[in-house]
């Protein structure tokens, strides 16, 4: 039976407290979009027309509309199984079974993973086929998108069980020691997964082929020269076969670090502007943001591995939500269910760390590039093609937005080439 204390009262605060400031901030850049959406910003008068804003503020409003409704369900149903009794009747039944601790703790997490996955689908099949193809974005069909569906199911159990597994027997086998085994462990997955995806993973949902324009190809490796980086190769990926969106990326860690491009954006975009795009992408590299990423992650993670250690036998915490016996796969569940709307205030320092490292990336492709005109081309193209909103909020960017906004960063881009008041 749940029990009203504190821990339930100050979870509860915190939660509806996170959920209500997700939707005002949404609520916000929403109506935001209804008020100023309607005007080109003069750094785009060239790009965007009138029916292409009206497109840009329909497809930001209802895609924001949508994914609210979509956490608002997650929230509902992480609601449902804390304060209904389900959990407390659910970890009986797994006890029942008799197993041992891993694959008893292994089944417990299959059936949060299976409600979340029901939930999820006929959320992807509307967001795939009516809101990306009301918008002239999606390109998949029906059969491709039901086998990206099995495979990502695939992985994540093969992927997800191998770890989960493996924290569980640690947590057996090292009393007091497994967090910090667990910890050392989820680092170097994280790292085996970095090297490991351009070559299995990848390659299950793409194809992925080098770049057919050899004098492209020519160009961006004598870029890559100037850089100093030396790279496994330069490959186009078949995104066209599931959405118009476009976008080019660097995958990998020591031998299979490599540039992808997005056919699409091969077939919208200039050489000039593919290559100043990818200079943005190098100066990610050379500033070291992915390793600055992962240590910033670590970090985060270690303190959350040894906060787990020290409350995984609280028994509050169990009571609180019907458990009648200290369970540490139920208490992990328990905990990360705990932290969900606390992290949520941590969003905005992530984001600012992330928005920071744009702004170096876009210095160095500067450097790079000799001039931030291709740069400025490529992003205007990128926003026309995506219908990437004009008018965010300023709050919302400042809690949400990895990159800075659109308009402002193309202000920037044009200062450092001494032109802010030139319109290219």
């Amino acid at each position: 039976m749940i029990q009203c204390n504190y821990l339930l009262i100050s979870f509860i605060v915190v939660f509806l407290t996170s959920s209500f400031f997700r939707w005002l901030l949404t609520k916000m850049n929403i109506n935001h979009q209804k008020t100023f959406g309607h005007t080109v910003p003069p750094v785009f008068q060239d790009e965007i027309d009138g029916d292409t804003l009206s497109r840009i503020t329909d497809y930001s409003i209802e895609s924001s509309r949508f994914q609210s409704l979509a956490r608002v369900v997650d929230d509902i149903i992480l609601l449902v199984i804390l304060l209904s009794g389900i959990l407390p009747w659910f970890a009986e039944t797994i006890l029942s079974f008799d197993l041992n601790f891993v694959l008893s703790g292994l089944l417990f997490f299959a059936g949060p993973a299976l409600v979340g996955f029901i939930v999820e689908v006929p959320f992807s099949l509307y967001g795939t086929f009516v809101i990306e193809k009301k918008y002239g974005f999606s390109t998949i069909s029906p059969s491709l998108w039901l086998q990206d569906i099995i495979k990502n199911v695939a992985i994540s159990v093969v992927i997800g069980g191998i770890l989960l597994g493996s924290f569980l027997a640690l947590m057996k086998g090292a009393a007091t020691t497994w967090w910090f085994w667990g910890w050392l462990l989820f680092a170097a997955f994280q790292l085996l997964v970095l090297w490991l995806y351009p070559l299995i993973i990848a390659p299950l949902f793409n194809r992925y082929e080098p770049v057919r324009d050899d004098e492209l190809k020519e160009r961006i490796v004598n870029t890559m020269g100037k850089a100093g980086l030396k790279i496994k190769g330069v490959y186009q990926m078949d995104a066209g076969t599931r959405s118009r969106h476009t976008n080019a990326y660097f995958t990998g860690i020591g031998a299979t670090k490599r540039i992808v491009l997005y056919d699409t954006l091969l077939a919208s975009h200039t050489s000039d502007e593919v290559l100043s795009v990818l200079a943005h992408e190098i100066g990610h590299w050379k500033k070291k943001h992915i390793l600055k990423q992962l240590v910033i992650i670590e970090m985060f993670s270690l303190f959350l591995f040894y906060g787990t250690y020290l409350l995984i036998d609280w028994p509050v915490m169990y009571r609180t939500f019907g458990v009648d016996q200290n369970i540490p796969y139920v208490g992990i569940f328990i905990l990360s269910a705990l932290f969900k709307p606390v992290s949520f205030f941590f969003t905005p320092l992530m984001s600012g760390i992330s928005r920071a490292f744009e702004v170096e990336a876009d210095r160095y492709s500067r450097r790079l590039m000799g001039s931030t005109r291709s740069l400025v081309n490529a992003l205007k193209r990128l926003a026309k093609d995506n219908l990437a909103n004009l008018h965010p909020h300023p709050l919302y960017v400042w809690f949400y937005y990895s990159h800075p906004p659109l308009v402002s960063r193309i202000a920037e881009l044009r200062k450092m080439d001494g032109d802010g008041k030139e319109a290219y």
